[in-house]
């Protein structure tokens, strides 16, 4: 059976300012969190150290120049719409536009950088989809005023997007308010600006700052529909289905209060209240949010959809002698035996998406956009029987094919599915590593951990790929 995706299925690709833009201190910009971790946001060690951290930007941070997207955008939204995009997903960056955060007064500079950027999408007919926080808070909101943890950081961030908002309210429709919030609860420092390091992090004050993040959102989603009643905007989480590692009973509680975890951010997004197992973890650890005056009225302004990003699944299990985490799993869990797993130690399962997609959509009933999804892989450039450098990168063509078959399997079960958007659609710096060897992309670009390269652009064999898939709106998928 060949699955019809919808007509007005949005295909195209995802990327973060902080990860490929470069340009960090040009036309004005201030420093975000970002250029001052050389080793990545995650941290050395992985999902539960804290990352390095350094005083200043230094030369070793790959994302001082990225890609240099901020310079040669023109030429890569070109490629975009070469293979077809219908929209694009990246992030304004918080600090080209409040260098401080904190200010009063934009960055004319970086806003025009970004009026220029959306000009070019919509010049070849691609939908911008803007994530107005994507990991890169300013590093002075970070040292000055530790991040989502102080209350103060609602009105620099409504403010923000405010700024945004009016000024893009013609070029852009498809909003995010944050990447990933859930990510928050691993990645403190890169999810929230937290400076306080994570090992000394309170947990109500961590729960606090997650409060303060959401009552920005839904503050953001109520001016923003005031605004542009058109304006789509939507939550961003990280989404990893939790499967009981057996089927004792005691490991399908464990992964039922894992996977709470994860959706209360979700759940409060959709429904725009503390759902009761979020109120009863909160009691139980003697957590007290403090809600100010009209918080609870503001959280009633939800959104317009629920996207995610998926790579993985996991398992959780009761049994502490099986306790032993994933590499690579960012959110904790167990591998699954049944799994193959990436070079990074992600594993592969596809059929996790059509089952996250269907849990969502039963969850919720509202639309939902796969905004990140992808294999980060050591890409080999090579010249073909042509003459053309390219990437022989079917192991990604599988990995993508496999992943939109189940997609497509979702459209079947009645789910509605906005649209896909394949991660690092061009090569970029991980977050999780600051590396370049781990790519994405069905562009590569020659730029190398070392600093090396020309930054030149190549077709990888997985770019005629999806070229098709977009022009046929997935018929051309192997099931």
């Amino acid at each position: 059976m060949t699955t019809q995706f919808p007509e007005n299925f949005l295909w195209g690709g995802a990327v973060a300012a902080n990860q490929l833009e470069g340009g960090y201190n040009a036309d004005g910009k201030g420093l975000s969190i970002q250029d001052v971790t050389p080793k990545g946001g995650i941290g050395q060690g992985g999902h539960d150290t804290d990352p390095l951290i350094t005083q200043d930007p230094t030369d070793d941070n790959m994302k001082l120049i990225g890609i240099d997207f901020y310079n040669r955008y023109k030429e890569d939204v070109k490629l975009f719409a070469e293979m077809g995009f219908k929209v694009f997903r990246t992030s304004i960056a918080w600090s080209r536009i409040f260098p401080k955060g904190d200010e009063a007064e934009p960055n004319e500079a970086g806003l025009k950088f970004y009026d220029d950027l959306f000009d070019e999408c919509r010049k070849y007919g691609i939908e911008p989809l803007v994530t107005i926080s994507h990991y890169e808070t300013p590093l002075h909101l970070s040292r000055e005023y530790d991040g989502w943890v102080n209350r103060k950081m609602v009105d620099f961030y409504v403010n923000y997007a405010t700024t945004v908002f009016k000024r893009y309210k013609d070029k852009v429709k498809y909003w995010l308010t944050f990447n990933e919030i859930n990510s928050i609860l691993e990645a403190p420092f890169m999810s929230g600006g937290i400076s306080t390091p994570k090992k000394e992090l309170s947990k109500q004050d961590l729960y606090q700052a997650i409060h303060h993040e959401l009552v920005a959102s839904a503050k953001t989603v109520k001016i923003g529909h005031e605004i542009n009643p058109d304006f789509q905007i939507g939550c961003m989480v990280l989404s990893m289905p939790i499967y009981p590692l057996t089927p004792n009973p005691d490991d399908v509680i464990q992964a039922m209060e894992s996977d709470h975890k994860n959706m209360a951010f979700a759940d409060i997004h959709v429904r725009g209240a503390y759902p009761g197992y979020m109120k009863r973890y909160l009691r139980e650890n003697d957590i007290t949010i403090k809600f100010e005056e009209g918080d609870e009225k503001v959280l009633k302004h939800t959104v317009d959809f629920v996207s995610f990003s998926y790579y993985m699944s996991i398992c959780e299990t009761a049994d502490p002698a099986m306790k032993a985490r994933g590499e690579g799993n960012l959110l904790g869990g167990v591998p699954n035996p049944h799994l193959q797993a990436s070079e990074w130690g992600w594993q592969i399962d596809p059929k996790g998406l059509r089952y996250v997609l269907n849990y969502f959509w039963d969850r919720y009933q509202k639309p939902l956009f796969i905004v990140e999804n992808g294999l980060g892989a050591v890409d080999e450039l090579i010249t073909n029987d042509k003459g053309e450098k390219t990437v022989e990168d079917d192991y990604r063509i599988n990995y993508l094919n496999d992943h939109l078959v189940q997609v497509g399997e979702a459209i079947e079960d009645g789910v509605d599915v906005m649209g896909y958007t394949t991660w690092g659609c061009i090569d970029l710096v991980s977050a999780s590593t600051a590396q370049l060897k781990k790519r994405y992309g069905f562009i590569y670009v020659d730029r190398h951990d070392d600093g090396s390269g020309t930054l030149e652009r190549y077709k990888k064999k997985s770019f005629n790929w999806y070229k098709e898939v977009i022009a046929t709106n997935g018929k051309s998928l192997k099931r």
